[in-house]
């Protein structure tokens, strides 16, 4: 019997792809000839490279009508066995569907946030899993996996790895900490004043110094930290992905909120302190790529308040519940952190 040839479909972001990884991990080890096309946004093909899962990687512009028309003629003509879409969106579910693949496996209304888009599917998972890297693993379970979840090495382009130590000598840093301060919604990150304190006392008690990752336009955040941070004199980031993944492997321990960077970090071995407010994370938190979700690896620490509420809705001031993880708790779970790679 041939094997299966399957469609992925996770267009976006960081941080669901890389929960993405065990899942499709799982279908490869079942069907380790079999041919995997993950289907994604042109940004983050790097990343799904890394994990050497995929046979072929197709890039796609939701956005573009010329980029949609062509890459539902390319899946029609591929003949896919299976599709499954582990984003759960419109978007995503339209494009299996207009491809014309037989069977399109997918989230049960229990889960998809989009009113209606189960309806593309001609499989619907009821999910039972907390984490969303196991609901994932349902999905490859409903395609024929024997296992929802599986181990997964991500690579680091040594010439990254290289170009970045380098850049950091040049500031004589040697050991770092790397921040992640952003987060997409203002009420799940922690405020820049407490980074900023942070830094400095990482600084004045560790000896070490901070890196602090951000994206485009998040300079007024950056400043904001290092005005709080003192004497402490954080090194602001903003590289490609492949550098960035080179940061994150080499860091003594990040620190950040329910965002991209954490989980990537998480994904390549570097030990992590998540700062929870509003968002599980039972559901979203660091997740090991040995399918080992939160709390099953001491090399994870989540803060959280026992009084946070889990919401998923927006909001542009920062929740009640994360504003009680105060500064000196978080330092002391980076300095436990940091003694895992002394």
């Amino acid at each position: 019997m041939p094997e299966p040839r399957f469609l992925v479909v996770r267009l976006g972001s960081l941080g669901d792809i890389v929960h993405t990884f065990p899942a499709v991990a799982g279908l490869r080890e079942s069907f380790p000839n079999a041919e995997i096309v993950w289907l994604t946004h042109p940004r983050w093909k790097e990343l799904v490279e890394s994990s050497a899962l995929a046979t072929e990687i197709w890039e796609t512009e939701t956005r573009s009508y010329e980029s949609l028309r062509e890459i539902i003629g390319r899946i029609r003509k591929r003949h896919f066995t299976i599709a499954i879409d582990y984003q759960g969106l419109w978007k995503s579910a339209a494009l299996p569907f207009f491809g014309a693949v037989s069977r399109r496996v997918g989230f049960s209304s229990q889960t998809i946030r989009e009113f209606g888009v189960p309806i593309l599917y001609t499989d619907r998972v009821r999910v039972t899993k907390a984490h969303i890297a196991d609901q994932n693993g349902e999905l490859s379970l409903c395609a024929g996996a024997r296992n929802g979840v599986a181990p997964v090495t991500l690579a680091v382009p040594s010439i990254q790895e290289v170009f970045v130590l380098q850049l950091l000598r040049g500031f004589a840093i040697e050991r770092y900490v790397v921040l992640s301060p952003s987060g997409g919604w203002r009420s799940k990150c922690w405020p820049p004043d407490r980074y900023g304190a942070l830094c400095g006392k990482i600084r004045d008690t560790l000896g070490i110094r901070c890196v602090l990752n951000h994206g485009p336009g998040e300079e007024d955040l950056v400043s904001a930290i290092k005005v709080a941070s003192g004497e402490a004199d954080p090194i602001a980031y903003n590289g490609s992905l492949g550098q960035l993944m080179a940061l994150l492997r080499n860091a003594a321990c990040i620190v950040g909120g329910d965002t991209g960077p954490l989980h990537l970090a998480v994904a390549l071995g570097t030990p992590a302190v998540g700062i929870f407010g509003p968002t599980d994370p039972a559901r979203n938190g660091p997740y090991r790529m040995g399918g080992r979700p939160c709390g099953d690896s001491p090399s994870d620490i989540v803060l959280r308040s026992p009084h946070a509420l889990t919401t998923y809705k927006r909001s542009d001031q920062p929740a009640p519940s994360i504003l009680e993880i105060d500064v000196d708790t978080v330092l002391d779970a980076v300095r436990r952190q940091v003694e895992i790679r002394r």
